[in-house]
């Protein structure tokens, strides 16, 4: 299962030569991964009144060619990995008209509680919902 995000750039995503800011792609990435996870059964208000929260504790970027003032991109976001523990996303970016890949990335989250302690094992709602759509055997 994948989502995909289609997105325009504009002024307020670039630098002062009109390519993406690298910390842009940060944003998108979480939308992916939300996005994503909605569609698998996750209930982010359910997870919230549970006192979990599911930070970010590693990301891997790979920039092949910039991305641009008005360029139309897509952002697609899938499950890579699923642990006991973690959980992560691959997010690749391309550009819509011409193909070109802009990114790779694969962000890595763990839960944690609302005082900010990781858990050692992901929470069963979580993790149930995870594992009917991945794939590989654990």
């Amino acid at each position: 299962m994948k989502h995909e995000n289609f997105v325009k750039i504009y002024h307020h995503d670039t630098d002062c030569y009109g390519i993406v800011w690298h910390g842009a792609y940060f944003k998108w990435f979480e939308a992916g991964r939300i996005e994503l996870s909605q569609l698998m059964g996750i209930d982010f208000k359910t997870i919230e009144k549970m006192g979990i929260l599911m930070p970010v504790v590693e990301i891997n970027c790979r920039y092949k060619s910039p991305a641009r003032l008005l360029d139309e991109i897509c952002i697609t976001t899938e499950l890579n990995e699923l642990k006991n523990f973690s959980l992560s996303f691959r997010h690749t970016i391309k550009n819509i008209k011409t193909d070109n890949l802009i990114i790779n990335a694969i962000t890595t989250v763990v839960t944690a509680d609302s005082d900010g302690k990781m858990h050692r094992k992901m929470p069963d709602y979580l993790f149930e919902n995870y594992k009917k759509h991945y794939k590989a055997v654990l």
